[in-house]
């Protein structure tokens, strides 16, 4: 322990971040100075990782909430030698690997993409679950700690109040968070804006609290050594620090604590940039270089943690030897891969909901795949996630042999953690909810997408059939919503999200088998609250028939040489089927059907399959209980879709097909009046 050295590193950090800002003349200067000392200790001291091996499985881990305070990362990580000094320099620039707000990259020790405030820590509560979801399996010598750093914003969002109630619900001891306690807000002073009192909050909630000066290094050694030893509940260390702790004036004064520190270049404010640097002990000619004296105690920091990595490692080998059939099982849930299942053999009774149907289908996964979490927005009896809590049993406080979270109403906070559970790595998270509520988990979806994570949505009563419930839980315009999602490409170049909206039992059985395949990126099942009648297989086989979902779209009536094609996916395809039969009698039309679950995947057919499903010389009609935008794309240019241009009412479901135009017979008559 060396406090003048201590001192040099934790400055060293300071000139860096605004070194960074102030070449890029755009970011956020000021909390970086002001966390300078907590991320040096932190990492300096008590952060366990292997530098030869960022993608450890069993290291701690480090979530940023206040994404805006990238620098602080950036700066911290390059002492650590996970950024060059070319890295830094090209803090926001086209290209860099220092992006303004930090995006995953493991390798270099980022493990979320944050930013949208609340968010960054509610992944870490996440992570937290998951990593004692694996111990209660494998064993306490896997035991490793998440770490969370918090803002004056993060902790107003309101998802900070669900992951502060679930986080001290279940005791996770393993998490750990930091809040730099500033008093300053982007553009106010945070007495403006609140005068709660925090510590009683977290305590309320069921956190273990510690205050202390955030720029002492004893007291952080202390709060973190604390927060380490503590056994039953997560612990919030509220670090008063001081906003651009280190800012001078041109004259030397001290320029500490302005709001203006927050989000301007230091050259910006009413403090000197030059001087600054100065003041901590930086070379204004070489403001990216790293300290002498810094970088050889941080060597000697590199060297530690690598040792302690490979004490542990022999740890874990021994048990591998001990514990074979248990480490191959290890291996097998961190690899990502699959069991092999069999959706082929669930079984459905006729003319299920799909909601229903993906009930059994989650009671399958729920005695075939050990690695799953599953967690309902306090629905699990609407949304048939309880399907597989019969088969599991609810993670509570001390016991995580279970697989089943509870969430209770908080629909974005549930869907932040499932991003926190897959980012760790290991599980495979679920979230429900009725599909109306996914308006609230949005922010959480967009992340998802972004960071590329394998989540399943499941979001049930999916249409203005909810009925007597009404407007406000009737999703008209959430289906065009979430497919725009499909059209978007993440920085992968993939599609960012497949969204499935199966027609019957089978298909569904097909929906999830496409989500539980689909590694790369986040899928949402759109699922019915009603019956629906089984679509009849054009062979001997549904399931087999229902497989062409798997190309996005297929026909579920083919029909040689058809007069009209008419498209649709969800419950509005066995509507379709009924108007067939009508168009057919009464009409002596040909008539086709095509079931399209994912335009997003369909789209990625080649062009000679689309067409062979949707001709572009014959005449198109589509059926949707949402927005007509939700096909008007398949149906082109000289198709129609017959849709729903207003809000739901509330009523039984079956007048509300009447009323809005949704019967067989009512199709029909929309089909004949576009056809003529």
């Amino acid at each position: 322990m060396n406090k003048e050295l201590d001192q040099l590193s934790a400055d060293n950090i300071r000139a860096l971040a605004i070194a960074m800002v102030e070449k890029a003349q755009s970011g956020h200067p000021g909390g970086p100075m002001g966390g300078a000392d907590f991320m040096h200790i932190l990492y300096a001291e008590f952060f366990n990782y292997d530098p030869t091996d960022m993608s450890w499985p069993f290291r701690d881990r480090f979530f940023m909430d206040a994404g805006h305070l990238s620098t602080l990362m950036y700066a911290q990580y390059y002492l650590l030698g996970n950024y060059k000094k070319e890295d830094v320099a090209n803090f926001r620039q086209w290209g860099s690997v220092t992006p303004g707000h930090p995006e995953v990259d493991v390798a270099r020790g980022i493990e979320n993409t944050s930013g949208p405030l609340g968010q960054g820590h509610t992944m870490g509560v996440g992570a937290a679950v998951a990593a004692k979801f694996l111990a209660a399996r494998f064993g306490n010598w896997m035991d490793h700690k998440i770490y969370g750093f918090i803002s004056d914003g993060g902790v107003q969002e309101e998802i900070s109040q669900g992951a502060g109630r679930i986080a001290g619900h279940l005791g996770l001891n393993n998490f750990i968070m930091f809040y730099d306690a500033n008093d300053v807000q982007l553009s106010s002073m945070t007495d403006e804006v609140t005068s709660e009192d925090t510590a009683m909050k977290y305590e309320a909630w069921g956190w273990k609290v510690v205050t202390i000066d955030g720029h002492d290094h004893e007291q952080i050694r202390k709060a973190l050594k604390d927060a380490n030893a503590e056994t039953e509940k997560p612990t919030l260390i509220i670090g008063k620090t001081i906003m651009g702790k280190g800012s001078v004036t041109e004259d030397g004064s001290m320029y500490e604590g302005h709001c203006e520190l927050h989000g301007k270049p230091i050259g910006a404010t009413g403090a000197d940039y030059t001087k600054t640097l100065l003041n901590l002990k930086a070379d204004p000619e070489n403001p990216f270089d790293i300290y002498g004296d810094v970088q050889e105690y941080y060597k000697t920091i590199v060297a530690s943690k690598t040792k302690d990595a490979a004490s542990k490692k022999e740890v874990i080998a021994n048990w591998r030897k001990e514990n074979e059939a248990l480490a191959t099982k290890l291996d097998f849930f961190l690899s990502g891969e699959m069991p092999k299942l069999d959706f082929e053999s669930i079984t459905h009774k006729d003319g299920l909901a799909t909601r229903a149907a993906s009930s059994n289908v989650l009671a399958y996964m729920a005695e075939n795949v050990e690695n799953m979490i599953v967690s309902s927005a306090d629905l699990s009896n609407s949304d048939k996630t309880d399907g597989f809590l019969k088969k599991s049993s609810v993670l509570q406080k001390g016991d995580f042999s279970g697989a089943f979270l509870q969430a209770g109403v908080a629909e974005l906070t549930m869907a932040t953690m499932a991003n926190g559970i897959a980012l760790h790595g290991g599980i495979i998270p679920v979230v429900a909810t009725f599909f109306v509520f996914s308006d609230y988990m949005k922010p959480a979806i967009r992340l998802s997408c972004i960071q590329e994570l394998p989540v399943k949505f499941v979001w049930t009563h999916d249409a203005f059939r909810v009925g007597e419930d009404g407007p406000t839980h009737q999703p008209v315009e959430q289906e065009a919503q979430i497919r725009l999602l499909e059209k978007l490409k993440n920085h992968s170049h993939e599609q960012s999200f497949v969204a499935l909206r199966p027609a019957d039992s089978q298909e569904t059985s097909v929906a999830w088998k496409m989500a539980i395949e689909n590694t790369k990126t986040p899928t949402g099942l759109i699922l019915s609250r009603q019956g629906i009648k089984d679509i009849t297989p054009q062979g001997n086989s549904r399931y087999n028939e229902a497989l062409g979902a798997e190309k996005g779209g297929y026909l579920v009536k083919e029909t040689a040489n058809a007069d009209v094609v008419l498209i649709a996916n969800g419950s509005e395809v066995a509507t379709l089927l009924e108007a067939a039969v009508l168009l057919e009698e009464k009409e002596g039309l040909k008539v086709s059907i095509a079931s399209i679950p994912s335009e997003g995947i369909f789209r990625q057919q080649d062009e000679e399959y689309q067409e062979s499903i949707i001709p572009a010389n014959k005449p198109i009609f589509g059926l949707t209980a949402g927005l007509p935008v939700n096909l008007e794309g398949l149906a082109g240019p000289n198709g129609k879709v017959f849709g729903l241009d207003h809000f739901g009412y509330s009523a039984p479901a079956k007048v509300l097909d009447d009323k809005f135009g949704f019967t067989g017979e009512k199709v029909y008559q929309e089909v004949v009046n576009f056809l003529n």
